[in-house]
């Protein structure tokens, strides 16, 4: 009864939105699955046979010097024998499977590595199988059938060594954590022609996967497969898929997700509040977003720092600084601790108003509080100083940074810019433009336009000829605007050829933005050139 409310809250705002979810149609598990074959390996006879007994007697009683002296007789075939004859302990197994691999790698075959393997996971050893899944995988990259005859290699092997579902489970979660997607894939699709499917742990692997490349679409889709194939998802399962959908603008399709957890028996945690709260926040519906964190508090879920940082982030971007202050208050009184995230994003909002007192002072009660701050930190503080012309201050917190060992990047660098830009020292803004550069630090189009204005505004053109000529280097154009004034202070200076040269260079570059071309012509400079 309690989230009837939030819940029509949530269907009101379904309706702003897009379609509803897509109910995936229900299919059974495959109902005739490929019967797996059942392999067996010729007997070893004569020498095999006394090279394996005697091997096995030596490997049982941790006799390496004598098993070194048998090295030179190895092949595959008495490998296998000799892992047969050992998998019920897999500690010798796997002793002798890597002391194989130190002596020669080549002996370990596919056929090889598909009966340790089958040892390991029967014996739940799964990082173990699959660092050697992973290294068997990486030396195939360069076939593209490779992984095709791996599986085959597990399937042949399968009964046996007496083996269980698990192994092609760890081969999918392995394919997964290389972020081999299509090979995966793949797998997966092989293991369902046999009736096989992989835990919900190693599709979580995938999903993660997919989530940390952006994938977001694909994971949608796999999670619908999931659906169909009757894989139980988690909490972190709907978790990872809400959070797809709302980077992937299905706030809507979220929401849906999000409501269904309880039908589904799964506990709605603090990470399933917070990403429902971050689709808001993405999405401009701030005030959505607090009705989330209420309903999130009303079901007895605390909110965490992520809750409240991402709420700040918000609020900062719409320049409701007091409002995410306040937050920074009921965070202490929740005794919720405040990160170095939290320091940064407000430092960050109030600097970027303007407002570097506050900046300040929010970086002195970070230190008093302990709380560690970052290069993130610092070049907020420094914009924060820069952009109220305060650059004598700013230099002295760069003097701090190598202090506390962090490293001035391209941020730190156009908030210096942007500080002797404010006191209308273009030349000196171009020099730290320049050791901005000698320091391997990128300028983006930002900087440069910054950079430009401050000239414009100082009248000096061959200034601004040398930032344009810099961004003509880095293939970045100038804005149509700018480049606009930029021509037309030539033309009016009596530097029409500069003009005529520069919109050349830049055609031949293909930086010369829209609508500049038509400003000239009313302007002039073409005219008279031509």
């Amino acid at each position: 009864m309690k989230n009837r409310r939030f819940f029509t809250f949530l269907d009101k705002t379904k309706t702003h939105l897009r379609n509803p979810i897509e109910t995936p149609i229900p299919h059974n598990r495959i109902k005739n699955p490929i019967l797996l074959p059942h392999r067996t390996m010729p007997p070893a006879k004569g020498q095999d046979s006394d090279f394996i007994n005697v091997a096995h007697s030596h490997l049982i009683h941790s006799e390496w010097d004598k098993l070194n002296k048998l090295s030179s007789g190895l092949t595959p075939f008495r490998i296998k024998h000799i892992l047969l004859k050992t998998q019920k302990d897999y500690v010798i197994s796997l002793e002798f499977f890597n002391w194989v691999e130190l002596k020669s790698s080549q002996l370990n075959t596919l056929d090889v590595i598909s009966i340790i393997l089958h040892i390991l996971t029967r014996h739940r050893k799964f990082k173990s199988a699959e660092s050697i899944m992973r290294r068997a995988l990486e030396t195939g990259l360069s076939d593209l059938n490779f992984p095709k005859s791996f599986f085959e290699a597990l399937v042949y092997s399968y009964k046996m060594c007496e083996s269980s579902s698990r192994v092609f489970d760890a081969l999918f979660k392995t394919h997964a954590h290389m972020k081999k997607f299509r090979n995966a894939s793949d797998c997966f699709n092989w293991m369902r022609e046999y009736g096989f499917y992989p835990t919900v742990e190693s599709c979580n692997a995938y999903l993660s996967a997919l989530c940390s490349l952006s994938r977001f679409d694909i994971v949608s889709s796999f999670y619908r497969e999931m659906q169909r194939c009757h894989i139980s998802p988690n909490a972190y399962t709907v978790n990872m898929v809400i959070r797809a959908y709302c980077k992937a603008d299905r706030l809507d399709l979220g929401i849906e997700l999000f409501k269904e957890m309880v039908a589904m028996g799964l506990a709605r945690s603090v990470v399933s509040y917070n990403t429902l709260i971050s689709g808001y926040c993405s999405k401009g519906l701030l005030s959505s977003a607090v009705k989330v964190k209420h309903a999130m508090e009303k079901d007895g879920v605390r909110p965490n720092d992520a809750t409240y940082n991402t709420l700040m982030n918000a609020l900062c971007k719409e320049g409701k600084l007091h409002e995410a202050n306040k937050l920074l208050s009921e965070m202490r009184s929740m005794d919720v601790a405040p990160t170095t995230v939290t320091y940064n994003t407000l430092i960050n909002g109030y600097s970027e108003a303007g407002n570097g007192e506050m900046g300040m002072r929010l970086f002195e009660e970070m230190s008093v509080a302990g709380v560690d701050a970052d290069i993130l930190t610092y070049n907020a503080v420094i914009l924060g100083l820069c952009k109220q012309g305060k650059t004598k201050k700013a230099a002295y917190m760069v003097k701090e940074l190598d202090r506390k060992k962090l490293v001035p990047n391209s941020s730190t660098f156009a908030a210096l810019i942007t500080g002797q830009c404010v006191r209308n020292n273009p030349d000196r803004a171009f020099e730290i433009y320049k050791s901005m550069i000698r320091s391997g630090c990128q300028p983006n189009r930002a900087t440069f336009q910054v950079l430009m204005s401050a000239f414009i505004k100082s009248e000096d053109y061959e200034g601004v000829v040398q930032v344009l000529k810099e961004m003509m280097e880095r293939a970045i154009a100038p804005d149509s605007d700018v480049l606009s004034r930029v021509l037309n202070g030539l033309s009016q200076c009596g530097k029409e050829g500069v003009a005529m040269e520069l919109v050349k260079e830049m055609e031949s570059r293909r930086l010369m933005p829209g609508g500049v071309e038509e400003s000239l012509v009313m302007s002039g400079p073409l005219n008279k050139a031509a």
